[in-house]
């Protein structure tokens, strides 16, 4: 998708660091200046940065209720088990307790995360050797099955809420790496491929809106149908990417990162059919909302530009709001990616943007 492959993984840096604010914090800042030929070494590099941070501040550990056979009482006695010893004339109790222990589910989707990456022949010795000490500490951490792990049952609270950037930066890792065979065996894919680059892709310019622009309403809101007699059943939820309002205006973008920009057929280049589809009744449907009164609802689908020679950039009036078609160059330095996205707005909106950072 990009000509400069190190432009490139630099930029997803940067992009990570706005989907997880975490990777602001001093302690990831030297990982900015590093220079990373591929991105399997980048992710190493976060994940290292942020184990050790966490080994800092504390591993994680939770009480996990265990039944043992003992000699003196601990916890409760579990009295089913403890009447099978005396029947077999064995002088010890069976007991129920609660132990605080690091062997719990966070810990063990770090691990075998780190387990995967130091398998992983592109990644580098010296994010390896780090990534292996700090193995040490988890050598009472089970590993486990990833392709089992339910992300949404993954539950945090406010003693484990510096493990979320972790964690989701192993799902990350997890979804694009880990292929199941045919045979059951696993084996590590090329970790950007469309559907994870996508998700990244639109985190990453939802949160740099909300980060960038807080004057404006920036939110991945959900559009009600303008249904007509109130039935909606079995209707679709229409789901945003990314949603910015201020005052009687709204843009509603939806991001795209795809191979392909366009679609082709006989030679003849068009949109993507679907897109263009979905974001008109995106756009119509959040227009009726106002009702009578004075707005202005536009949408946009903002690809993430190819080295492709068409490219789409076009502007259309249609039954009276405006779709744009735009594409985002991800291979420049990150100072120009962010001029593009504000110049999204400042075209939009009377507002004035940020200044343009250099990093």
């Amino acid at each position: 998708m990009t000509k400069d492959k190190s432009i490139f993984i630099k930029n997803i840096y940067y992009m990570l660091s706005y989907a997880f604010t975490t990777l602001n914090q001093s302690n990831y800042k030297d990982v900015a200046t590093e220079e990373f030929d591929n991105i399997y070494n980048l992710l190493a590099a976060i994940l290292s940065k942020g184990i050790g941070q966490q080994l800092k501040q504390g591993i994680y550990r939770e009480y996990i209720n265990r039944t043992e056979e003992m000699a003196v009482v601990r916890g409760k006695i579990d009295m089913p088990g403890t009447i099978r010893n005396r029947i077999a004339r064995e002088r010890i109790l069976t007991c129920e307790y609660d132990e605080l222990s690091e062997n719990n589910l966070l810990n063990q989707i770090l691990k075998t995360t780190v387990l995967l990456l130091l398998r992983h022949a592109d990644v580098k010795s010296i994010y390896k050797d780090d990534l292996k000490k700090e193995m040490l500490f988890f050598s009472n951490v089970d590993t486990i099955d990833l392709t089992n792990v339910r992300w949404s049952a993954v539950r945090f609270q406010r003693n484990n809420q510096t493990y979320r950037m972790l964690i989701s930066l192993c799902q990350l890792i997890i979804e694009g790496m880990l292929l199941t065979t045919e045979q059951g065996g696993r084996k590590l894919a090329a970790f950007i491929d469309e559907q994870r680059m996508s998700r990244l892709y639109e985190k990453f310019i939802l949160e740099y809106y909300i980060k960038e622009y807080p004057t404006l309403n920036v939110s991945a809101s959900q559009i009600p149908w303008a249904l007509d007699d109130g039935i909606g059943t079995m209707l679709p939820v229409m789901q945003s990417d990314i949603t910015l309002a201020f005052g009687e205006k709204v843009l509603i973008i939806d991001a795209k990162y795809y191979a392909h920009t366009t679609q082709t057929q006989y030679d003849a280049h068009t949109l993507h059919s679907n897109n263009l589809y979905q974001i008109f009744t995106y756009v119509k449907n959040r227009d009726v909302e106002f009702g009578t009164t004075p707005h202005e609802v536009s949408g946009m689908l903002l690809y993430a530009r190819t080295d492709e020679t068409i490219q789409p950039d076009g502007v259309y009036k249609m039954s009276g709001n405006k779709i744009s078609v735009k594409t985002l160059d991800l291979n420049c330095e990150f100072s120009t990616i962010a001029a593009q996205l504000n110049e999204i707005v400042n075209n939009h909106f009377d507002i004035c943007g940020p200044a343009v950072k250099t990093w």
